[in-house]
């Protein structure tokens, strides 16, 4: 059985890439040559996956832009998934998060009906909504801790009592951030598995970011805000690597996906994950 971790680790040394390309499709925003189609998320989705497959170590659809399309979104998600290469990670962008119950439920869709190998999920219930996802121990999560949205610091930089004090901080220290509390939960999720456990920092907060990286050295790190929302590459390539080696997993959609709106979208395309890409070696040296 390979494990999300070990298939994202074989991924980015064979492409030497940290490129995670974000699904986020918009049917208005697809190149004008492929809104000539009844159904056109899955031939432009094809088209980005085939001109981009060697160049990163994850693809990411988001649910949102899926649902937004009724039933033809879902049909094409499904279809979308298993054109993706079956050593490329799939992760389902749906930031899941309800009790235990509907959480199995949403789980199954996600890595049985789906087949993805990651998911991302949103603390805010607790633990029983994290666990679920977990029980697969060949597929992982990766559990919102600091967003790169502009007023993520609204709820996630709130100061939360610790309980008890010394599971969760040293004695003496601030009150933890509520970031960094979801972090330090996440180590103990990571480590009862069996499945794997991430987080999602964005890039647009470097200094949360690298405070993250010392709360929970080991664990994988998925980051947006690179991109049109302006995060700090260099932040993530440095502090987006885990104790053991493994990069980060660096998230940009539309600057690639939407690189043109001609027909030439897909070569368009290729030339803006391309030149990510080598920004990412040379800051990795890989």
């Amino acid at each position: 059985m390979t494990t999300f971790l070990a298939k994202l680790a074989q991924a980015q040394r064979r492409n030497r890439s940290c490129l995670c390309i974000g699904l986020d499709i918009v049917v208005a925003h697809t190149p004008l040559p492929i809104q000539s189609y009844d159904e056109p998320m899955l031939p432009f989705a094809r088209a980005i996956i085939e001109a981009t497959g060697d160049l990163v170590c994850a693809y990411k659809p988001n649910l949102g832009f899926f649902l937004a399309e009724g039933a033809a979104g879902m049909v094409a998600l499904e279809r979308i998934v298993r054109l993706i290469p079956p050593d490329i990670p799939i992760i389902l962008d749906g930031k899941f998060g309800d009790i235990g119950h509907t959480a199995e439920a949403y789980a199954r869709g996600a890595f049985e009906q789906f087949k993805a190998d990651a998911v991302t999920l949103s603390p805010y219930i607790g633990s029983d909504s994290i666990r679920p996802f977990l029980k697969y121990a060949d597929r992982g999560v990766f559990v919102l801790a600091r967003t790169s949205n502009e007023h993520a610091w609204e709820l996630q930089n709130l100061e939360v009592e610790a309980r008890p004090a010394t599971d969760d901080r040293p004695r003496g220290s601030h009150m933890p951030r509520l970031y960094e509390k979801v972090a330090l939960m996440a180590n103990r999720w990571h480590a009862e598995g069996p499945g794997a456990c991430g987080l999602v920092v964005g890039a647009t907060a470097p200094e949360e970011m690298a405070h993250i990286r010392e709360l929970a050295p080991h664990l994988p790190f998925l980051i947006p805000g690179i991109g049109v929302q302006g995060g700090d590459l260099e932040a993530a390539m440095t502090f987006g690597r885990t104790r053991d080696g493994l990069g980060p997993v660096i998230n940009v959609s539309r600057v690639v996906l939407y690189a043109s709106r001609k027909e030439d979208f897909a070569e368009a395309a290729r030339a803006a994950a391309m030149k990510l890409v080598e920004a990412m070696r040379e800051r990795a040296g890989m």
